[in-house]
């Protein structure tokens, strides 16, 4: 039993802090700074949707008004399927001569939207972004500055929850998401980053492959595509794009349900990922694999803490019941002051680890993961 507990005491410190401390110290001792310069290839941007009618409108808008040349950009739009008003909003601007419109009447999965789109693309440069997500003015020229150093093959960019003009959020998933930000920049600064950010990257046209029409993490799959080709994957913070800090417990934990499955899809997917044969093997296991395990290792500390009769575990059982306690406190709204600010990081891992145990169970039943926005 003290095996099994020091063994899952370990997995989850690596995992958490381990990783992240090899990549500031990796990142310091062998940097590799990308050599970004100012350059204007011919893009395209990429939006798949479904039943985005709500958002649709102030997106086209906001891709309008990037300060990019715009001899020198397209924007192709492929509707997956959409039963509102999606259809109705993008034949409305049908006659502007840099948007290009794919509707699809049946719903075949995002990664065939991006099929499609990217096949009636022009760009030497692809960029991928999503509809909620308000990107900043420069993000696009910021991006691909990136792809004047001819080692990059895939850009990504920073996606910022909360509002532009208070700021990021500080806590729950906006706490998370800003340690999840500092390790994929941490990659980047000493190799290459597992996988991209879904709101915002991009990649040079010519090492694009097709993706699985069920493949659940495009913003993985296709950036770890890239690194076989011995391209990098980078992560730019200049380019940001912007989206709502908080979408409710609900949605959240829905979301990262499917991002955890996918994450189980790339194995069945990409059987290579775990051989010699990806160059990011070490970084995919430590960064996506190691979480996926982590909820077996709590479990495995909380009972055998419980069976081991030594101060030290009797200490570590009681900061563990302290721990869930406060994560479950949390979710009362109730917790006010310090204890709140205890609480909420308590509550964000109690659930990120409730979606990893909900992924597997996916994964063991063959559950299909479906679109969420």
């Amino acid at each position: 039993m003290r095996i099994a507990f020091w063994g899952a005491a370990a997995v989850i410190a690596y995992t958490y802090f381990g990783y992240a401390a090899w990549l500031w110290l990796r990142g310091r001792w062998f940097p590799r700074p990308v050599k970004t310069a100012p350059c204007t290839p011919l893009v395209s941007i990429v939006v798949v949707v479904r039943n985005e009618a709500q958002v649709l409108d102030a997106k086209l808008r906001n891709l309008m008004e990037l300060d990019y040349p715009g001899d020198r950009m397209e924007i192709v739009v492929a509707s997956d399927g959409s039963t509102d008003a999606t259809g109705e909003i993008l034949s409305g601007y049908s006659g502007m001569k840099r948007l290009h419109v794919i509707l699809n009447r049946e719903s075949r999965g995002k990664a065939a939207g991006i099929n499609d789109a990217i096949a009636a693309a022009r760009g030497e440069i692809i960029v991928f972004n999503d509809a909620r997500q308000k990107m900043e003015p420069q993000a696009v020229r910021r991006l691909v500055e990136n792809f004047s150093d001819p080692a990059v093959g895939c850009a990504s960019g920073e996606l910022m929850l909360g509002d532009p003009g208070s700021g990021e959020a500080a806590k729950g998933m906006g706490l998370y998401w800003r340690i999840e930000k500092k390790i994929r920049e941490w990659e980047a600064a000493s190799g290459s980053v597992v996988g991209a950010t879904g709101a915002l990257y991009a990649v040079r046209r010519n090492l694009l492959v097709p993706v699985p029409p069920e493949t659940i993490l495009d913003d993985v799959y296709i950036p770890m595509q890239v690194a076989r080709q011995k391209m990098r994957v980078v992560f730019d913070p200049r380019a940001r794009a912007w989206d709502l800090p908080n979408l409710g417990a609900g949605h959240e934990f829905a979301r990262k349900v499917r991002t955890l499955s996918g994450n189980y899809q790339l194995l069945q997917l990409l059987p290579w990922l775990l051989r010699k044969e990806n160059p990011l093997r070490f970084r995919f296991v430590s960064h996506k694999l190691l979480r996926l395990l982590v909820p077996l290792a709590l479990a495995t500390a909380l009972l055998t803490s419980c069976f081991l009769a030594e101060p030290v575990y009797r200490v570590a059982l009681v900061l563990q019941l302290a721990f869930y306690a406060l994560g479950l406190l949390a979710m009362t709204q109730l917790v006010r002051g310090p204890l709140a600010r205890l609480a909420d990081p308590a509550f964000t891992f109690v659930v990120l680890n409730g979606a990893a145990v909900v992924a597997f169970a996916n994964f063991v039943t063959r559950r299909r993961a479906v679109w969420i926005r």
